[in-house]
């Protein structure tokens, strides 16, 4: 794939920074394998075996991440290792010839030997480079950029959006396609960046690509380091964090299956310990290894503004959510039940409607769009019911998502609509499909009832969708199934069930554009992109179209 240039009414690269990014990405795509191939004790330490990233851009900053090794044994979750001091630099040009910021932080076992700097008094709207460097090693350069002034006009944004990547079954060649372009603001992660299971223990087509660590479920804080820290040896997501910040948002995969507040469907209290102790744990390691800044503790729930055009609040779906509805009991509609939480339903709200950009996003790990399964024939009824963890004589609604806490959403659909709040746009992951729907207020009555809101969902980079899952031929299921999944579902403008890939997101005053590419072969390691299909919200209309040509 080839990486496209913005147009000139698209606020196009200057020069300098398509060359500084492109730079970036080569820099990255070629250091990061380097790195990978080297077990901690096979390397003179101290050495940056899991790359740098960046997040969480600001207008007048950026939070920079790295893990150091400072000796052999040191590997991630050991708990051993001396405290390292590790300086950190950040310059205007790529030669590090202009220095705008310097300083150090130590790196200690206490953390896993991971630092981040939140570094202020950056310029907006500007390209950055930036390195760690500790006992006169250094790490690889990296790029990334500043969010523009908070008043600022700007004509175009554009996300990388991704979820749902499973080590073991495939390679993550999304992230490398990402890496490529060279023209991302920044990339979304909208949840289940690793995932729990034990080796073979989830779905792979039968087949494990390449066995992950620990090979046991993960349930203690130094299980859940590792496995982090064989996810961030991945070259393409080391290639990826390299180019440009990232945004992100937990599922329940960093967690347990099905996490909610109180438990999760995959984990047993007392055999597998007590679940509080376990969700501090996924909790603690998930805040070590990301580049995620917090405004709340021990939750990811924040909001981020792009200038006049759009401000992104993003949610955190799994700390304060009641336990998913029994199946046939009624209780999705109960009032009491929550998948939000009461302060941060409050805070979403209060942010909509006080918002004044263009365009409103809401980073959301599950689909709020509703969902009927309608008259599926047998034998695709039950993979479905699988994917969505539904009982297999079928259920119209997934209680994991925001199908089963009703009243949240009713009420968060209500005030969009007695606020004319416009141009809200939901960018969600979790359920290994491709969507593009429109989320009526009442979908009983759709399309008479009004749209209160657009959603792109993306697929999943590896973990397993329909066709995986019945392992027949890419595109067999979603033939059969999504013309009856778009009947029961009028809202829904397209829906692909069986393909692995990621999206981008294409912002202007005059429309939100999502291209959905997908990739040839996740169990390849050179996998390609291919552009699937684009949708857009034009302003003003809460309604997706299709649109025939990515941006």
């Amino acid at each position: 794939m080839t990486s496209r240039q913005r147009t000139a009414e698209s606020n196009s690269l200057s020069p300098r920074r398509r060359t500084v990014v492109k730079a970036a990405a080569a820099t990255a795509v070629l250091a990061a394998p380097l790195a990978a191939a080297f077990p901690a004790g096979a390397v003179e330490a101290p050495a940056f075996l899991h790359g740098v990233a960046s997040g969480d851009p600001l207008p007048d900053g950026i939070l920079l991440w790295t893990r150091v090794t400072p000796t052999g044994e040191a590997v991630p979750g050991s708990g051993v290792g001396p405290d390292t001091e590790v300086g950190w630099v950040v310059a205007t040009d790529k030669a590090f010839t202009n220095i705008v910021a310097k300083g150090s932080v130590t790196a200690t076992a206490a953390s896993d030997h991971t630092v981040k700097a939140d570094v202020r008094g950056l310029t907006p709207a500007t390209d950055y480079w930036f390195h760690f460097s500790a006992g006169g090693t250094d790490s690889p350069a990296a790029h990334t950029r500043t969010a523009p002034a908070a008043d600022a006009a700007v004509a175009n944004l554009r996300f990388g959006v991704v979820s749902c990547a499973n080590w073991e079954a495939g390679y993550f060649s999304s992230y490398r396609h990402l890496a490529a372009r060279g023209d991302l603001d920044a990339w979304l992660h909208l949840g289940d960046y690793v995932y729990e299971y034990g080796t073979g223990e989830y779905g792979t087509r039968d087949t494990v690509v390449r066995q992950h660590a620990p090979a046991h479920e993960i349930l203690t804080l130094a299980d859940y380091r590792i496995r982090h820290g064989r996810y961030k040896t991945d070259p393409d997501l080391q290639a990826l964090h390299a180019v440009a910040p990232v945004i992100a948002i937990w599922d329940d995969h960093e967690f347990a299956n099905d996490a909610w507040s109180g438990g999760a469907e995959n984990h047993t209290e007392g055999a597998e310990g007590a679940w509080s102790a376990r969700q501090a744990a996924a909790k603690q390691a998930y805040f070590e290894w990301m580049p995620v800044r917090t405004a709340t503790a021990g939750t990811t729930y924040r909001r981020l503004r792009f200038g006049k055009l759009a401000d992104l609040s993003l949610l955190d779906l799994r700390s304060y959510r009641s336990q998913q509805a029994g199946v046939g009991d009624g209780s999705v509609d109960d009032p009491e039940r929550t998948i939000t939480g009461r302060a941060q339903l409050d805070w979403l709200k209060a942010g909509l409607k006080s918002s004044d950009t263009t365009w409103r996003l809401v980073g959301n790990s599950v689909m709020i769009s509703p969902f009927a399964i309608g008259s599926l024939s047998a034998d695709l009824l039950k993979p479905l019911a699988e994917l969505l963890g539904l009982p297999k004589e079928g259920l119209a609604l997934n209680p994991d998502q925001w199908d089963g806490y009703t009243d949240d959403r009713r009420e968060l659909l209500a005030h969009l609509r007695s606020n004319a709040i416009r141009n809200t746009v939901f960018l969600t992951g979790d359920i290994h499909m491709a969507w593009a729907n429109d989320v009526p207020v009442d979908a009983g009555t759709y399309p008479l009832s009004p749209s209160a809101a657009t959603e792109f969902v993306v697929t999943s980079v590896t973990s397993d969708n329909l066709d995986d899952i019945l392992k027949v031929p890419e595109g067999t299921v979603t033939a059969l199934a999504a013309p009856v999944i778009r009947l029961a579902n009028r809202h829904v403008h397209w829906v692909d069930t069986d393909r692995h890939g990621y999206g981008v997101l294409d912002i202007t005053a005059d429309r939100a554009q999502m291209d959905y590419y997908v990739l040839s072969d996740k169990t390849k390691r050179d996998a390609t992109a291919t552009w699937a299909r684009s949708y857009r919200t034009r302003t003003g209309t809460q309604k997706v179209e299709r649109t025939y040509t990515p941006v």
